[in-house]
C-alpha cells in the first residue's frame, strides 16, 4: 500500500513544479492555493504538514496548481483579494486590484477628508469597486457613485458591494466614464484608475495579465494617455469648487498630464510617487 502523500510534500512538489513554470514566488503560491483547496488560511497550513492527504483532497490541489502553472492569476485561483479595509472577489471579469490601486486609497485617506465628513465620490471605471468600497467603508457618511462601462464588471462590484454590506451606501451606473452621468451634482472628490498601458507595454507585460486580464481596462489610445486625458478634462466641471480629482497613472506619463491638468484650468495638481519611487499618481484640485 502506498503512503499518503502530506500537506508539506505536496506544497513541496508544487512549489517545484511552479518554479519551472516560472511563477514568481512559486513556494508562496503554492502555499496559498494548497490551503485554499483545503479550506484553511495559509498560516494554518503550517499546522498541518505532516497531515495525509485524501485523493479527493489531493486532485483539487492539482487542477489549482495546474492553472497557476499555465499562469493563471492567483486572485483569480483563489477567487478574492484583500484589498485595503476590505476583502474583494475577483475573477476574469475585473482587473484584480493592484497595491499600487491600494496605496492610491491610502494616500487619498492619509491627505483628503476628514473620516466623518459628509462629501461625494465618483469612483471612475470602477472594476471590482475596490477603490469605492474601500472608500465607502472607510468614510461612512461619504455618497459614492461608482462607474463602468463593462456590465460584466458592474455585476462583479454589486456583488462586491453586498458582500461588504455597502449595497445601500454605493451607487452603480453603467458609463464610458461621464457619458450617462446627466444631471448629477457634483462630486468633491472623483477618482480612476483607467487603462494607460500602450499596446507595446502589453506586449511586454507577464502571462498573469495580457492573457487572461480584460485587455479593454490595461491598454489605451495615446500611449496610454488617451483615457487619462478625457477624465481630466470632464472631471472639471463634475467637480466642486476646492475638490479634487485622484488618478492613478502610467510612469512615463507624469508631464504631460500635469501639462493636461494646468490646461484645462485646475488650480493646482501634484504628481506622487508609488512605493517603487515611480512617478504613478496625480492629485489636481480645482
Amino acid at each position: 500500500m502506498v503512503d499518503s502523500l502530506t500537506v508539506l510534500e505536496v506544497v513541496r512538489k508544487s512549489a517545484d513544479f511552479l518554479e519551472r513554470k516560472q511563477v514568481e514566488n512559486a513556494r508562496l503560491n503554492a502555499e496559498w492555493l494548497i490551503a485554499h483547496a483545503l479550506g484553511i488560511g495559509r498560516m494554518q497550513l503550517y499546522l498541518q504538514f505532516d497531515r495525509p492527504l485524501q485523493e479527493a483532497e489531493l486532485a483539487t490541489m492539482r487542477g489549482y496548481v495546474a492553472r497557476r502553472g499555465k499562469r493563471e492569476p492567483l486572485q483569480y485561483i483563489l477567487g478574492q483579494t484583500q484589498f485595503h479595509e476590505i476583502s474583494v472577489k475577483c475573477d476574469r471579469r475585473a482587473l484584480i486590484p493592484r497595491p499600487e490601486t491600494e496605496q492610491l486609497v491610502e494616500l487619498i485617506v492619509d491627505t483628503g477628508p476628514e473620516i466623518d465628513e459628509s462629501f461625494r465620490i465618483l469612483d471612475l471605471g470602477t472594476g471590482t469597486g475596490a477603490i469605492g468600497l474601500a472608500l465607502a467603508m472607510h468614510y461612512p457618511r461619504s455618497q459614492v457613485v461608482a462607474t463602468d462601462k463593462s456590465a460584466e464588471a458592474l455585476e462583479l462590484a454589486q456583488e462586491n458591494a453586498l458582500h461588504c454590506g455597502l449595497q445601500n451606501r454605493v451607487e452603480f451606473i453603467q458609463s464610458n466614464w461621464f457619458s450617462e452621468l446627466g444631471e448629477l451634482e457634483p462630486f468633491d472628490l472623483i477618482v480612476a484608475n483607467p487603462p494607460y498601458l500602450s499596446e507595446t507595454e502589453l506586449a511586454d507585460a507577464e502571462s498573469e495579465v495580457k492573457d487572461f486580464e480584460p485587455v479593454s481596462a490595461l491598454v489605451a489610445g495615446d500611449g496610454g494617455k488617451e483615457d487619462l486625458l478625457s477624465i481630466i478634462e470632464g472631471a472639471f466641471s463634475r467637480l466642486v469648487d476646492g475638490g479634487s480629482l485622484w488618478l492613478e497613472t502610467g510612469i512615463d506619463q507624469r508631464d504631460s498630464l500635469l501639462k493636461s491638468c494646468e490646461k484645462t484650468g485646475y488650480a493646482e495638481s501634484e504628481s506622487m510617487n508609488d512605493w517603487s519611487d515611480r512617478p504613478r499618481f496625480i492629485r489636481a484640485k480645482k
